[in-house]
């Protein structure tokens, strides 16, 4: 096998076709040793880099394998391969064909036999010499412009010249400009002509590649051709006379590239990626690689053939798979796949070009990974054959025990993940095993409550088996079944009371003390001695009583069936029961139910209690409902009247019955002032022995405008603030009154402390030097301007230094005239002051714009020892009661306090 430079593609050919006759010729002997050939002549480039392979020669083995060692004659300059490719072993310049072959020798490293063999290496340049026959290298082929017609004009035929492609081979080395043909008009026999070519490759781009002499008419190739860039080429030649004048029409000129094996194969990937299942049959299909290659693929310079080179690892066989040498497809050929021995095999993919032949194609590789995937051929087996638990009674959502498997499989796939079930031990459902999703173990869990009293012990068989079945042909084994012993604890339950909740139906107005019924609780240990007492945990009303060592339930209260408590006339009580445990001692509740049946005990009333009517009916009535709060048959139908006291209820007032729980109360006189009424109805039940009760209906009588809606005020302030709101009202402003009633009082004491403390002047002084009559009571310590010589002869003040009348005080009233007082005589005498002030007492207690108690005037030093005593102990209080206070009554509510406080008794 050779592996010829790229540019001697042509060449090459023909002498693998004289290389293949000569060995058919000879023929070969079955499994002979050595090599194929005792002569071989390959083509070698001008210029080789260091690495580069050259050839290679095939040597038959027949079944020697690895024991062959090659050698070559010219180490220095090549090196050769056990597979027998030879590499430049370093840069080679060559103008020519090396003087004497290269020997190669293979020698058998057990019996040390040799064979050697001869190779020829030739230049691309001797090689288009030996191939082309002297003499046809310099005939060119010429290219003729259709002849003319007859008459010798330039008109020329319509009929289509066809002009057959030049072929040109692609990657010429030269020399350039090499000539390809010659384009001849007969008009150059007449008239000197001109040549010229235009078109892609020529004026056209890529420019320069074709040129024509324009005077021989030769077309020249400048430069090699690359196939895989341009495929063909489109030119058109051109005839012109010296003028530039067309002397023939146009030819088209077409120059095809002529492939060579100058590309070697690509896969599309470097590194591939399939897979098959385990235990897949020979012919299963695996994947499929592709390669490209850039040369012609209608010549067998891009035909491609593919070969497994390698295989890793070599387990079970050496040859697990084969490639269809055309399509690239990869499928299995021997049996015998388990991933859990050999998860992925490595394969070397050979793509060679020239339909694969081993001596003159160019070859490429590449790498395939084929993963064997997993499948359920191995069943989960327990770790051990036994497993068990304990847990406590009553316990929900426990885990038990823990199961641990083995499954070869891949893990964490639908074949490895295990799947628990119980076969047998558990008739009732209390266990259920789930998988943990990151151990794959079972766990056993206790899903309904177990009871000690039961069951002490029970024994589980558990099968394990993956979420997809297994293969076909694999049986679960003993190991992926196993028996799980749980023991179950005793613990201390609650008391359970039974039935519960617990109804008995009695008749509403038990008296107190009477007995309803026992209420009981059992315990579920039946194997711990305790006892159970009982106490009342829930009695909403308050009515029940429970013996805490019998559980006899007695009343302590009357049962009213009317009770907020109870609903639907059921009376709920909550009991607790609790054993003697003196560890953990546990509790349990139950529920007593009461049924009250009704009785008549419920006197019916009248619904709404206030209602508004207008002074005069037009007509005018208010319509009631009787309401009773015992069951219907205790109830209504009722009926109404009036009552007959006081009289005149009936005189006003007339009642009719609408149906058995309705009545119209209406006026009977055309007229009723305005006011508050409290009408009596008598209304009576339908029990079986009825009962009768006086309601009374309140009814405010108002006038009314033309709608029938009452207009006055008294009726807004009803309608906007009801009873209790009023009274609240009240209340506050009695409070109110009060306080600044004590604020005064505490400010005329706190006045008088002030003024006792000033008086300290000399008791010698004259009383009558110190007394001054003002018009107003106030003033303060500031006013002590005063003209002491009034006092003497008060009668004789001057008309100016009297107040106006229209200057009063604030608390005077202007309804009645100003009183008359006395004025005393000029006539001077010691007790005229005291007369004077009696007489000015009586005229103030006459005077009904005087305040109605003691005032507290503010006058300057009176001096000690006056003989009218002190103005606060003035006898006013006495002669107050002589007077008449009742008219303060028609001055409003505001001045009835008053009246009442001064017009009554001395206390």
């Amino acid at each position: 096998m050779f592996s010829l430079h790229e540019g001697s593609g042509l060449l090459l050919l023909l002498l693998a076709a004289g290389l293949q006759i000569a060995a058919e010729a000879r023929g070969a002997p079955p499994c002979r040793p050595g090599f194929s050939e005792d002569l071989y002549t390959v083509v070698v480039p001008d210029i080789t880099e260091e690495g580069w392979p050259l050839f290679n020669v095939k040597f038959v083995s027949c079944g020697r394998g690895g024991l062959v060692r090659f050698e070559c004659s010219n180490p220095s300059d090549y090196r050769i391969e056990n597979d027998g490719v030879v590499y430049a072993a370093r840069t080679l310049q060559r103008t020519q064909a090396p003087a004497s072959p290269l020997l190669i020798k293979a020698v058998d490293t057990t019996t040390q036999q040799q064979w050697v063999t001869q190779v020829k290496m030739m230049p691309p340049t001797q090689v288009q010499e030996l191939a082309v026959p002297s003499g046809m290298a310099k005939r060119l082929k010429e290219i003729v412009f259709p002849s003319q017609n007859a008459d010798g004009t330039l008109k020329r035929s319509k009929r289509e010249w066809a002009i057959p492609p030049i072929n040109v081979p692609e990657n010429s080395r030269g020399p350039f400009p090499q000539e390809l043909a010659r384009i001849h008009s007969d008009f150059d026999k007449n008239r000197p002509l001109r040549y010229t070519v235009t078109g892609s490759g020529a004026d056209q781009p890529p420019t320069g590649i074709f040129t024509i002499d324009p005077i021989s008419g030769v077309l020249f190739v400048n430069k090699g051709l690359d196939r895989e860039h341009i495929s063909s080429y489109h030119l058109r030649a051109h005839a012109v006379d010296l003028n530039g004048n067309q002397v023939e029409n146009p030819i088209d000129i077409v120059i095809n590239v002529i492939d060579m094996n100058d590309n070697r194969p690509e896969f599309t990937h470097q590194i591939w990626n399939g897979s098959v299942p385990e235990g897949s049959k020979p012919g299963s299909f695996v994947m499929t690689v592709t390669s490209v290659d850039k040369d012609d693929p209608k010549t067998a310079n891009g035909m491609l053939r593919y070969m497994i080179m390698s295989q890793n690892p070599e387990s079970p066989s050496s040859n697990m798979f084969t490639i269809n040498n055309k399509t690239g497809g990869i499928i299995t050929v021997a049996a015998g796949l388990d991933r859990e021995k050999v998860p992925q095999y490595t394969l070397i993919i050979k793509a060679t070009d020239m339909e694969g032949n081993p001596m003159y194609g160019l070859s490429n590789t590449a790498t395939a990974v084929i993963s064997i995937t997993d499948i359920n051929d191995n069943p989960p087996e327990f770790v051990q054959d036994k497993f068990s638990g304990d847990v406590d009674e009553n316990a929900v959502n426990v885990i038990v025990a823990n199961l641990s498997v083995t499954d070869k499989d891949q893990p964490n796939t639908p074949a490895w993940n295990a799947v628990y079930k119980i076969t047998g031990g558990d008739p009732t459902g209390r266990f259920s095993v789930p998988t943990d999703p990151t151990t794959n173990e079972g766990l056993v869990t206790v899903v309904k409550p177990i009871d000690y009293e039961t069951n002490r012990l029970y024994l589980l068989t558990v099968e394990a088996k993956n979420e997809v079945p297994l293969a076909r042909g694999i049986h679960s084994p003993r190991q992926s079944t196993a028996t799980v012993s749980i023991r179950v604890r005793d613990v201390n339950e609650s008391p359970f009371f039974d039935p519960n909740p617990k109804l008995i139906k009695l008749e509403e107005g038990l008296m107190p003390e009477s007995p309803l019924t026992t209420f009981t609780a059992q315990d579920p240990d039946r194997f711990m001695q305790q006892t159970i007492r009982y106490s009342k945990l829930s009695d909403p009303a308050n009515w029940l009583r429970i013996d805490p060592n019998t559980g006899r339930i007695t009343t302590i209260a009357i049962l009213d069936r009317e009770s907020p408590e109870v609903k639907n006339s059921i009376y709920n009580a909550t009991f607790l029961a609790t054993d003697s445990d003196k560890t953990h001692p546990a509790s349990g509740t139950g529920t007593l139910q009461i049924f009250l049946s009704d009785i008549n005990d419920n006197a019916p009333r009248v619904s709404p209690p206030e209602a508004e009517i207008c002074e005069k009916p037009q007509p005018n009535s208010i319509n009631i409902t009787a309401y009773d709060g015992d069951l219907s048959h205790n109830a209504g139908p009722f009926a109404f009247e009036l009552a007959h006291r006081p009289s005149e209820v009936k005189r006003n007032w007339t009642i009719t019955r609408i149906s058995g729980d309705y009545a119209q109360v209406s006026l009977r006189i055309g007229f009723l002032e305005s006011g508050i009424y409290e009408v009596p109805i008598i209304i009576t039940d339908s029990g079986n022995l009825p009962m009768s009760n006086t309601s009374y209906l309140r009814v405010k009588v108002c006038q009314c405008d033309m709608n029938g809606d009452c207009t006055d005020q008294q009726h807004i302030m009803a309608a906007g603030l009801g009873t209790g709101a009023i009274i609240s009202i009240l209340l506050c402003i009695i409070i109110l009154l009060i306080l600044v009633l004590m604020f005064v009082v505490w400010m005329k004491r706190r006045d008088k402390e002030r003024q006792a403390k000033q008086l300290l002047i000399d008791p010698e002084d004259d009383v009558r030097d110190n007394i001054l009559k003002y018009d107003e009571e106030g003033g303060g310590e500031e006013d002590q301007d005063y003209d002491l010589s009034q006092l003497q002869q008060p009668d004789t003040l001057e008309p100016d230094a009297i107040k106006p009348l229209a200057i009063r005080r604030l608390d005077e009233r202007p309804l009645h005239p100003e009183p008359q007082y006395p004025i005393r005589s000029a006539a001077p005498h010691p007790g005229d002051i005291g007369d004077f002030i009696n007489e000015g007492l009586k005229a103030a207690d006459n005077d009904p714009t005087a305040p109605p108690y003691d005032s507290l005037l503010v006058f300057d030093y009176e001096g000690s020892g006056s003989t009218a005593g002190s103005l606060s102990s003035l006898n006013s209080s006495s002669s107050g009661g002589d007077q008449d206070y009742d008219y303060l009554n028609d001055w409003g509510p505001r001045f009835r306090k008053l009246a009442d406080m001064y017009g009554g008794s001395d206390d």
